[in-house]
């Protein structure tokens, strides 16, 4: 398929820019910081955005979703990228509902209908450590009269303080580090054992460490097959990683825009600071690695459905590269800025310190490198 949009995707891109500058700028985002919201993100804004039916843009029909695919939902991501907008878009309308078309019909009957009309959010709980290692997931699934017990800890739970339910990897057999014996879980928040706490990072966004202390759940809750999770688990994770890159790709091209408004106002000894030619070559240089991100972003997109053995590879590469250009992008944003480029009035501070958070989420540059690595057979 050839790396440009059709005209229903451009529409859907326009959209989404159109809706999320009115509805949702860097300036609610410094609202919700300020104000320091528990939640972090709006319900208002994602009743609206499930209205326009953002909520079940993966969705399947039959569940009362859109369906209309990954490339779709990059889209979105890229723009909320560009706004820095904050929503449980990724966790919950992304991860979340890969992970329950694989689930039983129950599961999905009682869940992805309530994702689509954002009534429900549902979290992705992966992560035990400060780095992303899901093979060493550890936090134990024992059997249980009918069901499992579960003991442990999960950290930077994406969206995850205040979900209604959480995707728990487990170990229900082997050793950390073994990507077999771990299964996927589906818990409710008022389940007796759960606790949940909120950690703040530096991008304004909160995320979730949650414990499990003798956490009983049914049989029932197990998505997918005993043991056999890890399949399922990368899927759900790569779906993340191509979002989060696009969401990097959105957030790159509002900093080099930026940044070049301001080369073109700029004046230093007299004149405007964008004639430099060391500012010029900086600038083509970073101009031609976002469009290099650009093509490896949507073609991970679109691998999903055209080639979805392969789409592991090309989210780790998306992964990889937009990471990498992002925080080349706010590095050389903010030296060309000067002083003003980390002042807490600009917004430019703000793209850097997301970045750097996304950057790291779901397995940063070396983690991604390491893994499209081993995928292709090295």
């Amino acid at each position: 398929m050839a790396l440009v949009l059709n005209e229903e995707e451009e529409m859907l891109r326009d959209a989404a820019k159109g809706f999320l500058a009115d509805k949702a700028p860097v300036a609610a985002l410094r609202k919700l910081r300020d104000e320091d919201d528990a939640l972090g993100w709006s319900r208002a804004l994602w009743q609206e955005m499930a209205d326009m039916g953002w909520t079940g843009i993966l969705v399947p029909e039959e569940y009362g979703g859109i369906d209309y695919g990954m490339v779709g939902a990059g889209l979105i991501c890229e723009e909320m990228g560009r706004n820095l907008t904050a929503s449980p878009f990724l966790g919950t309308a992304m991860m979340a509902v890969t992970a329950l078309r694989a689930g039983s019909d129950e599961q999905k009957a009682k869940w992805l209908p309530n994702i689509a009309e954002g009534k429900s959010i549902i979290a992705i709980a992966v992560d035990e450590g400060v780095k992303h290692e899901p093979s060493k997931t550890a936090l134990q699934a024992e059997a249980h009269g009918n069901g499992y017990r579960l003991n442990g800890e999960k950290s930077y739970i994406i969206d995850g303080f205040d979900a209604d339910a959480l995707i728990v990897a487990a170990r229900t057999s082997g050793e950390p580090g073994d990507e077999a014996g771990i299964s996927l879980f589906i818990v409710e928040k008022e389940t007796d054992g759960l606790s949940s706490s909120r950690t703040k990072l530096l991008d304004s966004r909160n995320y979730a460490h949650n414990v499990f202390e003798n956490v009983d759940v049914a049989g029932d809750a197990l998505i997918g097959t005993l043991d056999d999770g890890f399949g399922l688990l990368e899927s759900v994770l790569n779906i993340g990683r191509t979002g989060l890159a696009a969401e990097m790709l959105g957030a790159s091209q509002q900093s080099f825009d930026m940044t070049m408004e301001y080369l073109k106002e700029r004046k230093q000894f007299g004149e405007i600071v964008g004639t430099f030619q060391g500012l010029q070559h900086r600038s083509a240089h970073l101009y031609s690695e976002i469009e290099l991100v650009k093509s490896a972003v949507l073609k991970a997109l679109q691998m999903f459905a055209e080639a979805p053995a392969m789409s592991g590879a090309s989210a780790a590469l998306a992964k990889a590269k937009a990471g990498e250009v992002a925080i080349l992008a706010a590095n050389e944003a903010v030296q060309m800025h000067g002083g003003i480029g980390m002042t807490d009035e600009f917004d430019m501070g703000l793209y850097m310190k997301r970045i750097r958070a996304a950057q790291e989420l779901l397995g940063d540059y070396a983690f991604n490198a390491n893994r499209l690595a081993i995928l292709r057979g090295f």
